[in-house]
């Protein structure tokens, strides 16, 4: 059974301890206002380039460009954004759970965050390119990963690009989601939250407007920006899942610290009570032996 000595070693170790996950708590809060505010931001730009990419495709033949032909997926390759570093709570787990998905024999892999790396690695799947991003990664820093992407698709080394990563929510609530990059699909051309309904039903979202020098040549500029700014996006969203995720656990992780530092020391307070109360008997016992 500890005594009083070992419960005041504990409650000081554990108090350190919260102290440190009360300090990355904050630090992660800091992190996840800015990486929310721009994971959010770039949503209506998005939205707004689906709407142009829809009008495009239904004025010209999507067979003609070769990113929009569906190939028989012999060969696909996957893109990984995980974290750098882990105390994100179940946020990579619920990602690499997704990868089990995926039939190993003919997928290959390009990750995004030393997490994925050493996952994929542990589990003996292929890496074909690993790229490591800074914390707030800029739209240049990103293009590379994109580009990589549409280079294995057009030499037919893959027939489809599939990106794994954490769609951010909410602060509370962030998914693991599959999005199928390349080829581009007339759903996922037209999946923006406004003017994709429209599309669907065959009225061109942007009617009215006229495109120079014509709608093939704009859509043979607007198709690789369209990926950059994609998995851009992507990026975005998973470091807001990851900041808020870690700010959470964090914050669990610190309101456990301090409730176990009660416990212990309503258990060291009761332990030195009672120390007391036997040292008064034992006093009283011998004072009473005395005067007998």
């Amino acid at each position: 059974m500890a005594n009083t000595q070992d419960i005041r070693r504990r409650i000081k170790s554990i108090r350190n301890t919260a102290q440190i996950t009360k300090a990355m708590q904050m630090v992660a809060a800091s992190k996840m206002r800015k990486a929310q505010m721009g994971a959010l931001a770039g949503r209506p730009y998005a939205s707004l380039m689906n709407r142009v990419l829809v009008s495009l495709q239904q004025r010209t033949d999507p067979k003609m460009h070769p990113l929009l032909q569906i190939r028989e997926v012999k060969r696909e390759l996957v893109i990984v954004m995980s974290t750098d570093k882990g105390l994100a709570g179940a946020l990579n787990t619920n990602l690499f759970r997704e990868v089990a998905n995926f039939d190993s024999a003919r997928t290959a892999y390009v990750t995004v965050g030393r997490k994925g790396r050493q996952f994929l690695g542990r589990t003996r799947r292929e890496i074909l390119a690993d790229f490591e991003l800074k914390d707030a990664p800029s739209f240049l820093e990103t293009k590379s990963i994109a580009q990589y992407a549409v280079e294995r698709f057009l030499t037919g080394d893959v027939d489809r690009v599939s990106v794994l990563y954490t769609r951010f929510i909410n602060t509370i609530n962030q998914k693991a989601v599959v999005r199928t990059l390349l080829p581009i699909t007339n759903f996922e051309v037209a999946q923006a939250d406004t003017g994709g309904a429209a599309a669907a039903g065959g009225t061109d979202p942007m009617g009215g407007y006229l495109f120079e020098p014509s709608a093939e040549d704009v859509l043979d500029v607007m198709l690789p920006y369209y990926l950059q700014y994609q998995v851009f996006q992507m990026i975005l969203d998973a470091r807001a899942s990851e900041h808020s995720a870690r700010m959470v656990a964090m914050k669990s992780a610190t309101d456990n610290a301090n409730q176990f530092i009660k416990d212990l020391t309503l258990e060291y307070n009761k332990m030195r009570q009672a120390s007391i109360t036997t040292e008064l008997l034992e006093i009283s016992t011998a004072q009473m032996a005395l005067g007998s």
